[in-house]
């Protein structure tokens, strides 16, 4: 299982796949505690609940694909989250466009507007998540970029001057 995490500045979207990774589901809306980092700690009990593989957190790029100050705030709360959890992988991936996405769904299910600051950080969630499965599937590759990810070893050299893979 794999859990989807839409970063907002007042609230967090929460989406979970199912066991096979085919399709993501949302789960709930928690609020943003930047102080106190208690969504943060929420996201990581839930993964540990769920035994979840990984936790994709949207990267809210601007439509160059270039960093905004959201993009750093995600990257912190997704650095924050490896912190508290340094054997769970922890990806960011690309969620231009989904809460625009995510708000036409909403209304296209028939969802009134007012109702939508409730529901739409979970679909959010459940797009950004949804993205990453297919790609991964389409791909036969992980999507993102995997926050506190190993770095290539360097190679060492031995006394004699050859080299040595350690």
């Amino acid at each position: 299982m794999r859990l989807g995490v839409d970063v907002g500045t007042v609230r967090v979207g929460l989406a979970a796949s199912d066991p096979s990774g085919i399709m993501a589901t949302p789960i709930r809306t928690l609020a943003r505690a930047e102080s106190t980092n208690k969504d943060v700690v929420a996201v990581a009990e839930a993964a540990d609940e769920a035994q979840a593989l990984e936790v994709v957190v949207g990267l809210p790029l601007n439509m160059k694909g270039e960093d905004t100050a959201s993009t750093a705030a995600a990257r912190a709360w997704a650095n924050t989250l490896k912190g508290l959890r340094p054997q769970l992988r922890v990806v960011l991936v690309d969620e231009r466009l989904t809460s625009v996405t995510a708000h036409r769904a909403l209304h296209d299910s028939g969802v009134a507007g007012r109702k939508h600051r409730t529901h739409v950080d979970q679909q959010a969630a459940v797009l950004i998540l949804q993205a990453a499965l297919d790609t991964e599937r389409g791909t036969g590759r992980p999507p993102g970029a995997e926050v506190g990810g190993r770095k290539p070893r360097a190679r060492r050299t031995t006394k004699e001057g050859g080299s040595h893979h350690g």
